[in-house]
């Protein structure tokens, strides 16, 4: 399947640790010909960390895509009435945003973009990481996992020596993981 034309939504929430592969894989989205259009968690768009400034992952998306990046909740909204996404990828999407997405929360623009895209039965992929997948959150996990339309980028354990719970996205897995949610599967193993 060509990505060509393909409008397709990545909403970054704040597992910063990863943002560095995110935006490789960003990159190779719009090489693909989608068009891009990001999506900032209010951590992801405020808070700086040691893997880098906030405002800079802003101007790079805009930089990389060519479109303003979406901030608020309020700009968030209308990607239900409108339409506008082919598929929202959550990437990354942390415990928190998990946890929120499967209680039916949505407190941040990354959250209201996969409610309002949701509502148009279209797919929904999360690019999970979390220290947190093999414990509290695995329930969630669970029940995002069994909910229609919604997909995962295959995951598995980071670091089970020294954290046993996490679990993180092959992000390199991005592209193949939305052309197979675009044709209604989930691309497999999910588990590696």
């Amino acid at each position: 399947m060509s990505l060509n034309g393909k409008k397709i939504g990545i909403a970054f929430t704040g597992s910063f640790c990863t943002f560095k592969n995110a935006f490789i894989e960003l990159k190779k989205l719009v090489e693909e010909g989608a068009v891009v259009q990001t999506i900032f968690s209010n951590a992801a768009s405020s808070t700086d960390s040691r893997f880098g400034k906030a405002n800079t992952y802003v101007d790079d998306a805009e930089r990389i895509t060519g479109l303003k990046p979406i901030l608020t909740i309020p700009d968030a909204e209308p990607i239900g009435p409108k339409n506008d996404l082919d598929i929202l990828v959550l990437f990354p999407c942390t415990g928190n945003s998990i946890a929120k997405l499967a209680n039916g929360i949505t407190d941040s623009p990354a959250l209201m973009a996969a409610k309002a895209h949701l509502r148009n039965n279209k797919p929904l992929l999360i690019s999970i990481s979390t220290n947190d997948a093999l414990g509290i959150n695995m329930k969630n996990i669970g029940l995002l996992m069994s909910t229609k339309n919604i997909y995962f980028i295959p995951f598995g354990q980071d670091n089970p020596e020294q954290k046993p719970n996490s679990m993180i996205a092959h992000t390199e897995l991005l592209i193949p993981s939305i052309e197979a949610a675009l044709e209604g599967r989930q691309y497999q193993p999910v588990i590696r």
